[in-house]
């Protein structure tokens, strides 16, 4: 009986949004391992279909040519939040996917309807197979993905601390011109028709501007907690 209970009390859906910068994967992940649930990053899986799209010779700037490519990559996501992977077509894509050239595409790519279909299938299969809960992180999570997650958090931080912390990430990067890329990003994310960023209305917001990681981890892990104790 007692079993029972704790694998019902442990197998809890966490969604966590927020736009870059406020610390949401490395919050994700840490939460997700020190409660034992699965991990799923599915900015990284726009990023790899951009990637695909990118080294395909799909162009990028052509909606319709981006929605006859969506469906031909095979994107698969380890969810195992100590060392979480993602192959494209059997080829491990982790590092690609984190160019500066995907970095400045993604957006477009990812405002494609036909994209955001295929690639919410995909989080919402992983998320149904993941028995003992899971920890998914992403921008619209909350409000399109999993509408009926356990817990929604939502992460925020001024434009000034997340361009410090991806400048931080970055060597040799430029704070200005970092901060200006994270306000135009915002704004296409908050601003495209399909699915935009935003905040779910029963999400909790955690402003991590003035918090340490470790601060916004031990908020997150608290909060879910919560959520387990009163399930």
């Amino acid at each position: 009986m007692s079993t029972t209970v704790e694998t019902a009390r442990s197998s809890v859906i966490v969604a966590i949004d927020g736009p870059s910068g406020t610390g949401k994967s490395s919050t994700s992940k840490a939460v997700a391992a020190k409660l034992g649930l699965s991990y799923l990053d599915t900015g990284a899986q726009y990023r790899a279909i951009t990637w695909w799209m990118l080294t395909n010779g799909i162009d990028v700037s052509n909606p319709e040519e981006i929605a006859t490519a969506a469906a031909k990559p095979v994107i698969v996501s380890g969810t195992d939040p100590a060392a979480p992977t993602i192959t494209v077509d059997g080829e491990d894509a982790s590092g690609p996917i984190r160019t500066q050239e995907v970095t400045s595409k993604v957006s477009a790519v990812s405002a494609v309807p036909e994209v955001r279909t295929l690639i919410t299938a995909l989080q919402r299969s992983i998320a149904a197979a993941a028995t003992g809960g899971i920890v998914v992180e992403g921008r619209d999570i909350g409000t399109t993905v999993l509408p009926d997650a356990d817990l929604k958090i939502f992460l925020t931080a001024s434009p000034e601390a997340r361009a410090a912390r991806r400048s931080g990430e970055v060597k040799g990067s430029d704070l200005t011109a970092t901060r200006e890329a994270l306000i135009k990003r915002d704004a296409a994310d908050s601003g495209r028709k399909t699915s935009p960023l935003a905040k779910a209305d029963d999400a909790v917001e955690v402003d991590t501007t003035e918090l340490t990681l470790q601060q916004v981890i031990e908020c997150v892990v608290t909060l879910v907690e919560g959520k387990r104790v009163a399930a």
